[in-house]
């Protein structure tokens, strides 16, 4: 289960943290009380969505949380692109390819393809 949202004043600090400062998420993480996997969460959120320190100053917080939280693309399950298998299982038999460099591939071929939840 999903752990909750930190409140956009944190997210904030993580920014300000790792940008004006230069602190490692371990750092951060110690002086927020945070893990290190939460700060790395938040920082990934932020480069996707291409913020950087300093945040405009009319970026509020909903619109801060619109940013870092998007909604989920309503795509029933029988629209999704399917992996070819075939593929997939031809990937797999090559010398250091996982399941999980397999699915980034088909993650990156297609945006509204099926995900880990």
């Amino acid at each position: 289960m999903p752990g909750e949202r930190l409140s956009m004043r944190k997210i904030r600090e993580i920014l300000r943290l790792r940008s004006e400062h230069g602190l490692a998420q371990r750092a951060i993480g110690q002086s927020l009380g945070l893990s290190q996997a939460a700060i790395s969460e938040y920082l990934g959120r932020a480069r996707m969505a291409g913020l950087s320190w300093p945040l405009p100053d009319d970026l509020d917080d909903e619109r801060l949380e619109a940013l870092l939280f998007p909604p989920v693309p309503d795509v029933p399950d029988d629209q999704r692109p399917v992996p070819d298998w075939s593929a997939v299982h031809r990937d797999l038999r090559r010398p250091n390819m996982t399941l999980a460099l397999v699915w980034e591939e088909y993650r990156a071929t297609s945006v509204n393809g099926f995900g880990y939840s």
